[in-house]
């Protein structure tokens, strides 16, 4: 990309979302079953909270475990589809519709503070359910622009981690990051009938997202990239990278003097952590 371009984008984002006082803060969710998007539990009672803790954003940007493409996209139409990308579930859950709009000049000014890849604009996709499970427990309303950047199944944890840095100066300008996924997922080891356990997990699962909170809180991404080079238990934690790219992404947004807490630090089902992340 020419500078010219890359200042011409800058320049309309500073436009479009002028600069304010306080960074927004960035924040890696473990969303968990669908069934979250319309239950009343601990885990979406904390996403509301969390919303009501921090600035109202000006827009709202996923990096959603359920959107894999070849190639980089974000989402460009005024009114994003709510897609149910899930089956076996209550009725209930695929009358839901998150009716939130999108924001086109905000996929194009994204798209132009990128550098590394191109990013196609996107307006086929929607919000799925690492979406809207989440957000609508958060802003209720939707009233506020909501858009996915897809993950590029091609390209390797460090890749998406530069990525992310590119987009850190969203951060100034009102618009709320969000990682969606989950930090331990391996749903073919999950026990079924422990579900209704509380914090049930397996010990190789608590080991390591405690390891994983352990090189989050020492500032080791290097590790947390190479999660392949992690052990036996890593490759249980992620079999596939899908669910555990999200973070990545939000240890890339990360600035210096962010502070780190963690929410709903849990286990379900065995294999899986609700385990979340904010920065700022």
């Amino acid at each position: 990309m020419s500078s010219d371009l890359s200042f011409t984008g800058f320049q309309r984002l500073t436009d479009s979302f002028p600069e304010q006082g306080d960074l927004m803060p960035v924040f890696f969710i473990g969303h968990g079953s669908p069934m979250n998007g319309i239950e009343d539990n601990e885990f979406n009672r904390s996403w509301a909270s969390m919303a009501a803790e921090i600035p109202t954003p000006r827009a709202v940007l996923v990096i959603s475990a359920h959107w894999l493409t070849r190639g980089t996209r974000i989402t460009a139409m005024d009114n994003p589809k709510t897609i149910h990308d899930f089956g076996g579930f209550p009725e209930e859950l695929y009358r839901v519709r998150y009716p939130a709009p999108g924001n086109p000049a905000l996929a194009r000014e994204t798209a132009s503070l990128i550098h590394s890849t191109k990013v196609g604009k996107d307006h086929e996709w929607g919000l799925d359910h690492g979406t809207w499970t989440i957000i609508r427990h958060m802003y209720p309303n939707a009233d506020i622009p909501v858009l996915q950047l897809s993950i590029d199944f091609t390209r390797h944890a460090d890749d998406h981690f530069e990525l992310a840095r590119e987009i850190r100066e969203l951060r100034k300008r009102g618009v709320l990051i969000i990682g969606s996924g989950n930090m331990v997922h391996n749903l073919r080891l999950v026990a079924w009938d422990k579900l209704d356990e509380d914090a049930y997990g397996f010990d190789w699962a608590l080991h390591m997202n405690d390891t994983f909170k352990g090189l989050i809180r020492n500032g080791a991404y290097d590790k947390l990239i190479k999660y392949e080079q992690l052990g036996r238990e890593a490759m249980l934690a992620i079999p596939t990278p899908d669910h555990y790219l999200p973070l990545i992404y939000t240890l890339g947004l990360k600035k210096e003097k962010d502070q780190l807490s963690f929410f709903n630090d849990k286990a379900i089902g065995g294999s899986v952590t609700m385990t979340s992340v904010r920065f700022g």
